[in-house]
């Protein structure tokens, strides 16, 4: 049965909406909006990172968005090279290599951004079985030599803390292994196997260091009693564990077209039923005061959904980052980019991939999304189901607004329309003056990439001119004005387009407008007003 999602408190008086306007105000007593929708991110497997148009994309999402950890699968997976098995003198040995380690994480270092170290997958020289997943074979069995795979654990964690320093990589949380309760990533999805392999690591991790972070189980929606167990052996056992993790995704089974799928969508607040999960289960337990970090989570669970790309994906996800971070301590979207191989090599531009930039860097829609969080303030002056309103420490206000979508398929909301009155302070302490006004959106007509590349034919190439035009089709839709600020507010009506996701920035203005350019208009442009005085001089 889903679990219903807490109310989520307004902090004053709410903001009233719907669908053919209605009126609100905003309160003036703030909360915080804490940071858990940048704390993480996905990414593709871990040696992608080795590729330099991967390298030029992640630094355009820091840039603009800026996240704090970036997650992905493969560190320990054959193609980044770390466990090196020979024969010496008669005798197995093996060597620990990082070059290609070194390389990513100086890398993404470089951009701002930290690993949040996923342990997986296990290296064919130590795996004891030849089962794999995805179109990379990343092996999902158990290691066959239990003292060897420790070995390789503190080994890795020791070079991370010699070469980066402690005090560092003790804010790098550590995840044993991805989603071990479904059989594609563990053997068998044997829950025993899984839970001597976290045993193991997380010792040899606490081994190296006491304060460095140890968690899991990192499992998938499906098997929700997994983190119970999980809790409970962890406590009999006394195990180290710092965090809990586990995965977010609400779509259905997936129907198989060539090079894609359709599935039926879960609505979005059940995502936010699945942030919410592992702390009611944990309640009153040993692990009830534990972050919890949703390591995944996206609508769809394939990197070849069409719906990625799209601008309902924004409008659907909007309401899941405006209020998810009352329920869990990070959720990471998967994926920043489309560089992403599990199914293979993408097979065009837009293919449904996860990412918010295709593999061109092309911003999607949801990219917007998440490039509009990055410009709201701290302090929560309101939200509600279609609307986050936010003010700075200089006084912006910003508001965040979304068009509601209906996944069963239903007539869209094509005029959602919001009354807003927002408290703004004049720079001068007045009740009155003006404020500047700046509304940037996305939509099915605004800013959607993916609705420019359809129109172009869906060209599976594009032609430089086509990448160029796409980049431009794919940048949010900017307007501007001048707003009264009565009383201490600022009042606007907003409507919203079909799926539109809105930021609107609210600055009081400081007037610094000479005497001798008030009242500018056309005629004084052309100097005509100039004319008109002197030709009155001279009568």
């Amino acid at each position: 049965m889903p679990h219903p999602v807490p109310d989520v408190p307004s902090t004053g008086s709410a903001v009233s909406t719907g669908s053919v306007g209605s009126t609100g105000s905003v309160g003036e007593t703030p909360s915080r909006l804490t940071d858990a929708w940048r704390f993480c991110v996905g990414t593709g497997r871990f040696d992608l990172a080795l590729r330099r148009d991967y390298q030029e994309s992640l630094a355009l999402v820091q840039r603009e968005i800026g996240f704090r950890h970036i997650r992905g699968h493969g560190l320990l997976s054959d193609g980044v090279g770390v466990h090196r098995p020979y024969e010496h003198g008669g005798k197995r040995h093996v060597r620990h290599v990082f070059t290609y380690v070194d390389q990513v994480i100086d890398a993404y270092l470089g951009l701002g951004i930290a690993p949040f170290v996923e342990l997986g997958f296990m290296p064919s020289g130590l795996a004891s079985g030849d089962q794999t997943v995805f179109w990379w074979r990343g092996n999902i069995t158990p290691p066959r030599d239990w003292h060897e795979w420790a070995a390789l654990v503190r080994a890795t964690v020791t070079h991370l803390v010699d070469r980066y320093g402690l005090d560092q990589v003790r804010t790098w949380p550590i995840e044993v292994w991805n989603e071990p309760n479904l059989k594609e990533f563990w053997l068998d999805a044997d829950e025993i196997a899984y839970q001597r392999l976290y045993e193991v690591t997380a010792n040899t991790i606490k081994d190296v260091d006491a304060s460095l972070q140890v968690g899991g189980p990192a499992i998938s929606p499906g098997s929700d009693e997994w983190l119970v167990r999980f809790a409970d052996f962890v406590a009999e056992r006394s195990l180290p564990i710092d965090f809990v993790s586990r995965h977010a995704y609400t779509s259905g089974p997936a129907r198989h077209v060539p090079f894609g799928v359709r599935q039926t969508l879960a609505p979005p607040s059940r995502l936010l039923e699945q942030f919410a999960l592992p702390r009611r289960q944990l309640r009153g337990g040993p692990l009830a005061d534990l972050p919890v970090h949703i390591t995944e989570f996206n609508s769809s669970y394939r990197p070849d959904n069409p719906i990625h790309d799209t601008a309902f994906h924004a409008a659907y996800l909007a309401p899941v980052l405006a209020a998810g971070g009352d329920l869990a301590d990070s959720f990471s979207y998967w994926t920043f980019s489309d560089m992403f191989e599990e199914v293979g090599v993408p097979p065009s531009l837009f293919h449904g991939g996860f990412g918010l930039l295709t593999h061109r860097q092309i911003k999607k829609p949801t990219y917007h999304l998440y490039a509009f969080m990055a410009r709201m303030g701290e302090e929560i002056l309101a939200r509600g189901p279609d609307h986050l309103v936010t003010r700075d420490d200089t006084g912006r206000v910003t508001a965040l607004a979304w068009a509601p979508v209906d996944v069963t398929g239903g007539a869209p909301a094509d005029a959602h329309t919001l009354r807003l009155s927002i408290p703004v302070g004049s720079p001068s302490g007045s009740p009155s003056g003006r404020a500047f006004l700046l509304r940037s959106s996305v939509s099915e007509e605004k800013g959607n990439a993916w609705r420019a590349w359809c129109e172009m034919g869906r060209p599976a190439s594009p032609r430089p001119r086509q990448l160029d035009a796409l980049r431009e089709a794919a940048e949010p839709v900017r307007a501007h004005r001048s707003l009264p600020i009565e009383d201490g507010r600022v009042r606007l009506d907003i409507t919203l387009d079909r799926h539109e996701v809105t930021l609107l920035e609210i600055t009081p203005v400081a007037d610094e407008t000479p005497p001798w350019e008030d009242g500018q208009d056309e005629r004084r442009l052309l100097g005509l007003d100039a004319l008109a005085s002197d030709g009155a001089a001279a009568s």
